[in-house]
């Protein structure tokens, strides 16, 4: 009798432990916190995690491959979910709590992916069960913290003639300078100022995506733009000239974003 209950009491804590083993959470990669947008699937653990000030990531609109590209300030997370859930599980539960928090589901592929947004704020799962990524964008414009001063300006000018200038920002499919660009503008100012007898062509020039036509004209607008703003601040109107070059002359492979990024400019060539 008492070896039984021995050997009952064995299996009560031995039991006991195993419970107390499967409720223990593995830990959270050091330094790495939940959205406070949506919470983690409860009984998982933060494997990884990254945050940006300003990143950029494909996410996917529909199951032809098509994507739809965003920049902004940028959080990811990789999840591990605790022992047992399903792929469809872990789907139906995000599905559910983002359409209830007032997200707009943009795409959903049972049980693997889900795209929703809410304003500016896009968040992507990337569902696979026993793990799931979480990418969270929220959309805004770069801050333009590096900018050409006048001597380099100058400098490359004087060397091949021409410079490309990055930081003049625009509205999107617009020809309205935005706030951002006034540095750049004002060192523009400074060169022309300090070279009083320099004259110079601004030329405009865009990536390749829309039409050729309609990328012409925009480059065309862009250039006026920039020579206005110039003779608005003091710069003598004869001094400078505008033209549109479009798509026609790229400094880089329209294929990837970062390459557009490049060929959508303002330069400067000397006349």
């Amino acid at each position: 009798m008492k070896l039984w209950i021995k050997v009952v009491m064995m299996c009560a804590l031995a039991m006991a432990a195993t419970a107390a083993r499967a409720q223990e959470q593995e830990p959270d990669a050091e330094g790495c916190k939940d959205s406070p947008l949506v919470s983690r699937f409860p009984g998982g653990a933060i494997h990884s995690c990254d945050n940006k000030e300003y990143e950029q990531a494909d996410f996917p609109i529909n199951s032809n491959g098509d994507t739809k590209h965003l920049e902004g300030e940028y959080h990811s997370w990789d999840y591990g979910t605790r022992e047992g859930v399903s792929e469809i599980q872990v789907f139906r539960n995000f599905q559910t709590a983002l359409k209830n928090g007032g997200f707009t589901i943009d795409y959903a592929s049972s049980p693997g992916q889900i795209v929703a947004h809410k304003g500016a704020t896009w968040i992507f799962i990337d569902n696979r069960g026993a793990f799931y990524y979480q990418t969270i964008i929220t959309v805004k414009e770069m801050q333009q913290e590096v900018t050409a001063d006048a001597s380099s300006l100058a400098g490359e000018i004087e060397k091949s003639g021409h410079v490309a200038v990055y930081g003049i920002n625009f509205d999107t499919g617009k020809a309205v300078i935005l706030p951002s660009s006034e540095n750049v503008l004002n060192e523009i100012v400074k060169l022309l100022k300090e070279n009083a007898d320099l004259k110079l062509r601004v030329e405009g020039h865009t990536d390749n995506q829309g039409n050729a036509a309609a990328n012409q004209a925009l480059s065309e607008k862009r250039a006026q733009a920039v020579v206005a703003w110039l003779t608005s601040h003091g710069i003598a109107a004869t001094r400078l000239t505008a033209k549109g070059l479009g798509q026609t002359k790229p400094v880089a492979d329209n294929g990837t974003e970062d390459g557009r990024a490049k060929n959508r400019r303002v330069e400067l060539a000397k006349m």
